[in-house]
């Protein structure tokens, strides 16, 4: 997909972030009146993206809470919209508030949580006993009534301006997000912790049903688990595995590590171009992590029980 010089400024440079501090130069071509841009935050936990303005029409992703994405067009009360990952689909009216340049400059600049659980609710009271406002998944982001998270609640408010009080415990404070950009040796390496709590994130969605297009603990794809799991650890992918495959650097696939990002395919042929269909997360011991079916830990040791097998071969393997 092709986004204008504007569009990327706008949606990777700050909107991937989700609250990052923007520099001057990205805020005022937001704010710019003569682009005409449409802008909105999604307000609900995750929205779903479909390939038609229609509920039957295919899962395309998901996009969560707290990110600002571009609308484009409607169609009745459908949105289509441009999301950071980046992904251009469409979602209902109702999980976005559009905002203008000043209200979205204003979202930028206020201080943010990210919701670090798996599954959690935004009370209207600070009380578990309340009556809930809405639900969470992990990674979902919030604006902090406050200037900081303090005590056992901390008071929270969604992109529509309504307030509620989400656990302190289950928060901390959002700076943005870390940009693996694509190309070899772009960007320095991901340190060793980083990759085992990525590595740790992933196996707390283990069982966790398949779903193509999903990318929240409700339900993952490939690259769902893949992108989720980094995203829940400060750095950013993009959404599918045959755009992760040009991240980070290639590394040989029997010099594999901890962490690295293992992917599945049909090599180039006979004029035929590569293609990439599968990825999941090295973790050693000649398994990997991944969401096939459900996300689930398997061998790439043919012969052994819990062997993966897959039409497809493993073809590369990628080093973050």
């Amino acid at each position: 997909m092709r986004m204008s010089a504007t569009i990327i400024a706008v949606l990777v440079g700050v909107v991937t972030a989700a609250g990052q501090a923007a520099s001057d130069a990205t805020l005022q071509a937001a704010a710019q009146p003569t682009t005409q841009k449409r802008y909105a935050v999604v307000e609900l936990s995750s929205i779903y993206m479909r390939a038609k303005p229609d509920y039957e029409s295919a899962l395309e992703t998901q996009e969560l809470m707290g990110t600002v994405v571009e609308v484009v067009s409607e169609n009745g009360y459908w949105r289509e919209i441009i999301s950071p990952q980046p992904y251009r689909a469409w979602c209902t009216g109702k999980g976005i508030v559009e905002m203008n340049a000043e209200q979205i400059k204003d979202y930028l600049d206020a201080p943010k949580c990210i919701f670090t659980g798996l599954y959690g609710h935004i009370y209207e009271t600070p009380s578990p006993r309340a009556a809930t406002l809405c639900d969470l998944v992990g990674g979902d982001i919030m604006r902090i009534c406050g200037k900081k998270i303090c005590g056992t609640w901390t008071k929270v408010m969604l992109p529509s301006g309504r307030t509620g009080w989400v656990r302190s415990g289950e928060i901390k404070e959002h700076h943005g997000f870390r940009d693996i950009p694509k190309g070899e040796g772009n960007s320095e390496s991901i340190s060793d912790r980083t990759m085992e709590d990525i590595i740790s994130t992933a196996h707390k969605l283990k069982g966790v049903p398949y779903l193509w297009g999903g990318m929240t603990p409700k339900g993952v794809d490939c690259s769902g688990l893949v992108r989720w799991s980094c995203l829940m650890n400060g750095i950013t992918l993009p959404r599918n595995a045959s755009q992760m495959v040009f991240c980070g650097d290639k590394v040989g696939l029997d010099a594999l590590q901890r962490g690295d990002l293992v992917f599945f395919g049909t090599r180039a042929e006979g004029g035929t171009p590569r293609r990439v269909t599968h990825v999941g997360i090295y973790i050693g011991d000649g398994k990997i992590i991944h969401a096939s079916h459900l996300v689930r830990v398997n061998s790439l040791v043919p012969g052994e029980a819990d062997y993966y097998e897959n039409a497809h071969k493993l073809i590369e393997a990628r080093r973050l």
